[in-house]
């Protein structure tokens, strides 16, 4: 059966390339077999309600724009005929009894096929292709070279598109039946769309009928006429429920009326009595809730003429030439009149005004723009608003001016330190060393060369000791500066000599050595080694301890050292960011970590987290714990100072926003309500920062002195600030390589 039907589809497929034989001329004189043909048309038909033989991709044969003036109406029939034969011949699901039963139809359409003149504008040169996947979304054959099959069961592959926009456009301008070209998608190639095509489109975009002959207002047929007839359309009996009331109306009445008394409905929705148009200057009504507050305004009114504005004013009223030379050359708004008083013989010779129009129209503006109400409004003297801050002179003392230049470093001065005494000022710089001067002369008592860059400085703030402590690269160097009393220099020697080493040394995160003998003369005692760069060293208020800040992501970028006892330790167990600064509480065991975003403290006996303050700032550059311990402030890189009171919130207290440029340091004076910030703009601004000891009373912070005196160098400015510890004092040290003292 199958080569059966293979046969059979050879023989009734059309192939347009190819031209058939002429009939013979006996059967062009026989008119027999279209008869049958009539007859067994409605065979195939399957247009009723009964399962189709066409599938999806049958049936999409007949979809799309048909080819105008390629095959006639006839050839198109036939095609589709032999198309549906196709493929109900090619499904393996038919039945041989329905094979059977469209053969006889079959051969009686090629008889009347071949009866007709079907090749009468047929052209071989064009190739049918048509699109026969049906229904399937396009989009599955994007990645594809092809875009469907054709009725032989060949790849449509799709066109080569090489055009960029530029061959579009000069199509477009050269084409002149470019306007008409679409895009086939079934196909891929462009196609010219007709005269009638055209008309088609245009008249569905006027909103137009499709069919040109199709007329919407066609006479009405009037089918039913009001004439009582003989034989009625229907002659059915009336319904017995056309007689009775109907029960679904009535629970349709019962629940509006429900909903009536409920008030979900309002029949009759009362009317606004106020009027769409009403006076604007109409009396209000005094006995209003808020009608002696409105104080109503009654509308201006009109200066009334006086004698100028006569037709025939007095003649003292009348202006000289020289008068109206001056009113031309004033300016509109100058003039006491906006008119030159004129005299006339009779009020009929008075010519029309040329600013009637205008005049009334400011009028309207008058009127319109006159406000309805007096408002009450409360005179608040802008003064009383800002706080009464107290004038700087009565806030004295503090630094006013410059006093003197430390000059000897060669490269940027990054850190700065002053001894317990306040004699004594050590300075850490970019060229390997650290000096050592005194502070009332300016000095320079010792460098000491550590051979590489000081981050950080520190001296003990214990006054028994005389010790220092640098961060150089990734060692913390111990020196004894031996400066001053050499009984206080000898006892610190003592004091280190005097550590006798465990015998099983535990495992810790740095490791203690011991300075060498040559090493000795230049003052250096210990050297605390760790795994990486060290960017901060600070000491406990007790001189025993001292924290380090390692430039390492992870839970140790913190240690603390016990002096004493030679040993190290890791505080935390996990990081929260990475750590800027840190500093121990003056008084008790609190630890201060500040991170790019928050300031956390820990309790170090508890072991704990205290509190997480939020700055509100970009990127905490610098740290100051106040000498009571209850107020820190906080420097950052986008420019900004801010105070916290650990009382009163974790939120900032006040933000200071005075300097320009990023903040590097911060500090705040041991003994006098007096704090400081330097900034990259090269600036020491001085700020008085009264701290009460009543609970009730916030603190008073008022800028007092800007200090300049550093120069820009390198877009950098101060890198620290540090006071005195007895006077009002302050030394910053600047990428300009000298330490300044203000006083």
């Amino acid at each position: 059966m199958a080569g059966e039907r293979g046969s059979r589809r050879e023989q009734l497929r059309v192939q347009p390339g190819k031209r058939r034989p002429e009939p013979e001329p006996e059967r062009e004189l026989e008119p027999e077999p279209e008869k049958p043909s009539l007859l067994c048309n409605p065979a195939p038909n399957h247009s009723d309600g009964s399962d189709s033989g066409l599938s999806d991709s049958e049936e999409s044969v007949f979809s799309g724009l048909e080819d105008s003036g390629t095959d006639s109406s006839e050839d198109m029939e036939e095609e589709d005929r032999s198309s549906c034969c196709e493929g109900e011949g090619s499904k393996e699901e038919t039945s041989e009894e329905q094979a059977q039963s469209h053969a006889p139809c079959l051969m009686t359409e090629m008889a009347g096929v071949s009866c007709r003149d079907e090749y009468a504008e047929d052209s071989s040169d064009e190739e049918d292709i048509r699109n026969t996947v049906g229904n399937v979304p396009l989009e599955w054959y994007e990645d594809f070279p092809h875009v469907g099959y054709d009725l032989d069961g060949r790849r449509i592959y799709k066109p080569l598109r090489t055009r960029d926009e530029l061959d579009q456009f000069l199509d477009k301008m050269d084409d002149p039946d470019f306007w008409r070209t679409v895009k086939d998608r079934m196909t891929g190639h462009d196609l010219r769309l007709t005269d009638e095509q055209v008309a088609l489109v245009q008249r569905l975009q006027r909103g137009q009928f499709g069919d040109v002959s199709f007329n919407p207002y066609e006479p009405a047929v009037d089918f039913f006429s009001g004439d009582i007839m003989i034989h009625p359309v229907t002659n059915r009996p009336a319904d017995k429920r056309s007689f009775i009331p109907s029960l679904v109306e009535k629970e349709k009445v019962s629940r509006m009326v429900h909903a009536i008394k409920m008030g979900w409905i309002q029949p009759r929705r009362p009317r606004d009595p106020t009027p769409r148009f009403y006076d604007l200057w109409a009396q209000e009504d005094p006995n209003a809730v808020l009608g002696r507050h409105k104080m109503h305004v009654p509308a201006p009114k009109l200066a009334l003429p006086g004698h100028a504005e006569s037709y025939n004013p007095p003649p003292e009223y009348l202006p000289t030439e020289e008068e109206r030379l001056a009113w031309a050359q004033q300016e509109p708004g100058e003039r006491k009149l906006n008119f030159l008083p004129r005299k006339f013989p009779s009020l009929r010779a008075v010519p029309a005004y040329g600013r009637f129009i205008q005049e009334r129209f400011e009028r309207c503006l008058d009127l319109y723009l006159c406000p309805r109400q007096r408002k009450m409004r409360v005179n608040v003297d802008p003064e009383d608003l800002i706080p009464r801050l107290p004038r700087p002179r009565d806030l004295q003392p503090f630094p006013t001016c410059q006093a003197l230049v430390y000059r000897g470093h060669s490269d940027l001065v990054r850190c700065l330190s002053v001894s317990p005494g306040g004699q004594w000022l050590v300075s850490g710089s970019d060229d390997g060393s650290l000096r050592l001067w005194e502070v009332a002369t300016a000095r320079c008592m010792k460098t000491v060369p550590v051979g590489g860059v000081v981050r950080s400085v520190a001296w003990n703030p214990n006054p028994s000791i005389c010790l220092v402590a640098a961060a150089v690269d990734d060692a913390v160097l111990l020196l004894n500066p031996a400066l001053g009393d050499r009984l206080l220099a000898g006892s610190t020697d003592q004091l280190l000599s005097s550590f006798t080493p465990p015998e099983e040394p535990a495992l810790q995160p740095a490791r203690w050595v011991e300075a060498l003998e040559e090493e000795h003369p230049r003052g250096l005692r210990l050297r605390i080694c760790h795994d990486k760069p060290v960017t901060q060293v600070t000491w406990h208020g007790r001189g025993d301890y001292l924290a380090v800040v390692l430039a390492t992501p992870g839970h140790t970028q913190v240690l603390i050292h016990q002096l004493s006892r030679r040993r190290s330790q890791s505080p935390f167990r996990r990081s929260h960011g990475q750590v800027q600064r840190v500093a121990f509480h003056p008084t008790r065991p609190f630890l201060f970590v500040a991170s790019q975003r928050s300031v956390r403290v820990y309790h170090l006996l508890r072991q704990e987290l205290t509190k997480k303050l939020m700055p509100n700032c970009k990127w905490v550059s610098s740290l100051a714990v106040h000498p009571a311990g209850d107020n820190i402030i906080c420097g950052s890189y986008d420019s900004k100072l801010v105070w916290f009171d650990l009382d009163l919130s974790t939120k900032p207290y006040k933000v200071l926003r005075h300097h320009r440029k990023a903040l590097r340091a911060v500090a705040f004076h041991p003994r006098y309500p007096l704090f400081a910030s330097g900034s990259d703009d090269g600036s020491i601004i001085v700020c008085h920062g009264m701290v009460y000891n009543d609970l009730l009373q916030n603190p008073l912070l008022v800028p007092v002195k800007v200090l300049k005196g550093h120069v820009l160098t390198r877009d950098l400015g101060v890198l620290d600030v540090a006071f005195h510890p007895t006077q009002p004092w302050v030394f910053s040290s600047g990428a300009d390589g000298t330490v300044r003292l203000f006083t």
